[in-house]
C-alpha cells in the first residue's frame, strides 16, 4: 500500500498556512492548498483529504508533494503548464518585426496587418498577435519637437523649480492666450444621443466671429484667472494684467510663466512690469509651450465645451466660456507636476542625438 510522505510544520509555517486557511480576501486556490497542507499535518492520508474536502485524491496528492519538495513558495503558483508548441517559426517573427520597423510598403507610409500578412506569406491575425506581443503600433504616429532655445536648460529648469518648490510667500500662474478661438454655428440640427447610437453633427459651419481668451492658472489652488477679448495685442495683454494685479492679494509675490509670443515681450509690456516689481516673468523655452501648465487647461475647456458647441454669435461664446471657468473655480482641481528638470534634459538629449544621427 503507498503511504503519502509525511508532512512536518514548524511553527512559522502552521501559523501562516493557518492565516490563509482563514483568509476571506485571498484567492480560493490558495485558501484550499493552506487546508490541504494543514490536514497532511495531522497525518490524513490522500483519500481522507480527499473525502473531507470534496476534491480528488490526485489534487490532495499534488499539493502535498509540492510543498514537501518547495514549502510554502510552491502553493502559490501553478506548475508550468507545456502549452501547444509554437506554430510560427522565431525566424519569421523576427522578420515580421525588422519589415515592421525598419522596412516600408512601397505603396504606403507604414504597414497594416493586411499588407504585412500577404507581404511576409502570414494570416492578419498572426500579424497583429506579433505585434501586440512586441509592442508594435505602426498606425499611431506622435509629434514632437525639439527646441533650439541655446538656453533651453536654463530656462527648463527655472520653470520646473517654480513647479516644484514654488516661492513662499508667492503665487506662481501659467498664463497665455488661447486666440481665434472661433464662435461655430452648424448648418443643420444634429441629431441627440440615444440607446444604440451616437449623437451627431454636420460636418460644416457657419462662423459668428471669434474671441481671445487670457488665462493664468494658478499653480497651488488649481483656480482660473480670465479675461476675454477680440484681440491678442499687447494692448490686451496689459489690461490681463492689470485684472490679475487687481484679483491677487497685494502683498504676494507674483511668478508668471508664459511663452516666448512677441506680445509678452513688447517694450510696452516691459515698462508696465518695471513699474509693477511684485511680477516676476519667467518664458518657456522656444517651441515648448507644453511646459505652460495652463495648456493642459485649455486643452480641458476645447474638448469639454468647446469643441461640440453651438454658439450664434460671439457673446453666446464668451458666456460660455465665462460659464465654464466660474464653475470650474467652485471646485478647482490643482495639476500637479511630477517630472524632474533632469530627466526632462535626459530625454531631450537622447532625442536631440538621434536626430544628428540622420
Amino acid at each position: 500500500m503507498r503511504v503519502a510522505p509525511p508532512v512536518v510544520l514548524s511553527d512559522d509555517q502552521r501559523l501562516l498556512l493557518e492565516q490563509h486557511s482563514r483568509g476571506r480576501r485571498l484567492p480560493a486556490r490558495l485558501v484550499e492548498r493552506a487546508r490541504i497542507v494543514l490536514l497532511a499535518a495531522q497525518g490524513l492520508q490522500n483519500k481522507e483529504i480527499a473525502a473531507r474536502m470534496g476534491i480528488t485524491p490526485e489534487k490532495a496528492a499534488r499539493w502535498r508533494e509540492r510543498f514537501v519538495d518547495g514549502g510554502w513558495e510552491a502553493l502559490q503558483h501553478d506548475a508550468p503548464r507545456p502549452g501547444r508548441p509554437p506554430v510560427i517559426a522565431t525566424a519569421k517573427t523576427r522578420k515580421v518585426v525588422r519589415m515592421t520597423t525598419q522596412e516600408k510598403p512601397e505603396n504606403a507610409t507604414h504597414w497594416s496587418t493586411r499588407t504585412m500578412a500577404a507581404a511576409v506569406g502570414l494570416s492578419e491575425a498572426t500579424i497583429r498577435r506579433i505585434w501586440h506581443a512586441n509592442g508594435l503600433k505602426p498606425h499611431l504616429e506622435r509629434t514632437f519637437k525639439v527646441s533650439r532655445d541655446p538656453h533651453f536648460a536654463e530656462k527648463l529648469e527655472a520653470v520646473v523649480g517654480l513647479y516644484l518648490n514654488p516661492p513662499e510667500h508667492a503665487l506662481v500662474l501659467c498664463a497665455d492666450e488661447k486666440s481665434q478661438i472661433q464662435a461655430l454655428d452648424r448648418t443643420q440640427p444634429g441629431l441627440p444621443l440615444k440607446k444604440g447610437r451616437c449623437g451627431t453633427m454636420t460636418h460644416d459651419y457657419k462662423r459668428n466671429g471669434t474671441a481671445t481668451l487670457f488665462a493664468a492658472l494658478n499653480t497651488l489652488d488649481g483656480t482660473v484667472i480670465s479675461m476675454c477679448d477680440d484681440r491678442h495685442r499687447h494692448q490686451e495683454w496689459i489690461k490681463f494684467l492689470k485684472v490679475i494685479d487687481e484679483v491677487t492679494p497685494p502683498d504676494r509675490q507674483l511668478y508668471l510663466i508664459v511663452d516666448n509670443y512677441a506680445t509678452h515681450k513688447h517694450a510696452k509690456v516691459q515698462k508696465w512690469l518695471k513699474r509693477h516689481s511684485r511680477f516676476h516673468v519667467v518664458f518657456t523655452p522656444t517651441s515648448s509651450s507644453w511646459l505652460n501648465m495652463v495648456e493642459r487647461f485649455f486643452r480641458d475647456l476645447t474638448q469639454n465645451r468647446l469643441r461640440r458647441g453651438i454658439f450664434c454669435d460671439v457673446e453666446e461664446l464668451i458666456m460660455a466660456i465665462g460659464d465654464y471657468i466660474d464653475k470650474h473655480n467652485k471646485d478647482p482641481k490643482p495639476f500637479i507636476w511630477t517630472a524632474k528638470a533632469a530627466d526632462i534634459l535626459e530625454k531631450v538629449k537622447r532625442a536631440q542625438a538621434a536626430l544628428n544621427k540622420r
